[in-house]
């Protein structure tokens, strides 16, 4: 990465609510998987576990910041399955097994999408409860970076 786009990366980091950064790490895990399915497919043990353990440092970070307090079943639940992506992900490690990081991958996907729509939910609300108008009747999209890292 050159040094404008190092510096385009760090500003966004910067300038991100909280929501936003966990959308970026999402994008950040959903990357560093695909990389880690392409390096099963090209024969690249040593990217493969790399990329691997880069997806397991997020999803890591993820299942450490969960708030027990705010919602216990959801947390716990969230927890049961980080956990379980991170058996399958180090099964696929050990096997030199894409598999497991396609059914990991969906499911990250399926989280990011969720947690967007929730976002947007919650804007709305906040919006609605503040007594602003909407502008448009679209909800507002998420653009991911182009290189999460």
């Amino acid at each position: 990465m050159n040094g404008y786009a190092n510096q385009y990366l760090a500003n966004s980091v910067q300038s991100a609510s909280p929501e936003q950064l966990m959308l970026m790490l999402y994008d950040g895990a959903i990357r560093f998987i695909t990389l880690a399915i392409q390096a099963i497919d090209n024969g690249q043990i040593d990217k493969r576990a790399y990329y691997i353990n880069k997806t397991s440092a997020i999803v890591s970070e993820f299942a450490a910041t969960l708030d027990h307090d705010q919602n216990a079943t959801l947390a716990e639940d969230l927890d049961a399955l980080y956990g379980y992506m991170l058996k399958r992900m180090l099964e696929a490690n050990l096997r030199n097994d894409a598999e497991p990081l396609h059914e990991v991958k969906k499911l990250l996907a399926d989280l990011r999408s969720t947690w967007a729509q929730a976002i947007d939910i919650n804007k709305k609300e906040q919006r609605q409860a503040a007594g602003i108008e909407e502008q448009s009747s679209e909800p507002l999209a998420y653009r991911p970076l182009a290189a999460a890292m």
